[in-house]
């Protein structure tokens, strides 16, 4: 979809429709992060309101040789990653850049894009939250929607039987992001 197809209204039911499908999950699954003993009384994950300006089109620059990463967790040892793109954006006005990776001993072709912003530890999770992208066709220099309205809080928030990747100091922004989970 281009950027002159964009239909707001059926953007931001779409979103509520994923975001009721992942509060289910929650509540109900049995590989749901929540403590079983919790999910009585769970009542929703926290979310910002639908936001299209946190919708932008980045320029994505591939890289031919992706550089190793070690990045720090949770909860135990540090996990290798592969730096494949990065991405060239602006939030308000403010140029901004992400890195973009993958595991360095994947298959898959999802990027993983691990963050902090100016709402880490105060309207979010404090370790950060997470975007994933699956770019369509080869990953090379060109254009790519980033949604922060999917910005996600990874699960080791929920429960200490997870270990997640921190988001490395290259990921995190000086601006708020007011879009997607919040804490």
């Amino acid at each position: 979809m281009n950027a002159s197809d964009f239909d707001p209204d059926a953007w931001a039911a779409e979103l509520r429709a994923k975001r009721a499908e992942k509060d289910e999950f929650f509540a109900e699954h049995p590989q749901s992060p929540i403590p079983p003993d919790e999910r009585d009384g769970f009542e929703g994950l926290s979310y910002f309101d639908p936001d299209p300006e946190y919708r932008i089109e980045a320029v994505v620059r591939a890289h031919d040789r992706p550089d190793p990463i070690e990045m720090e967790t949770t909860a135990g040892p540090n996990v290798r990653y592969l730096r494949v793109a990065t991405f060239e954006f602006e939030i308000r006005g403010d140029p901004l850049t992400l890195a973009a990776y993958r595991r360095e001993t994947a298959s898959e072709r999802t990027l993983f894009v691990p963050f902090r912003d100016k709402t880490t530890g105060q309207e979010t999770y404090r370790g950060g939250r997470y975007m994933e992208f699956e770019p369509e066709g080869e990953l090379d220099d060109g254009a790519l929607t980033l949604d922060f309205n999917l910005a996600y809080t990874p699960f080791c928030a929920y429960s200490d039987a997870f270990s997640c990747p921190l988001p490395p100091e290259e990921n995190w922004l000086g601006v708020a992001v007011r879009a997607g989970e919040r804490a």
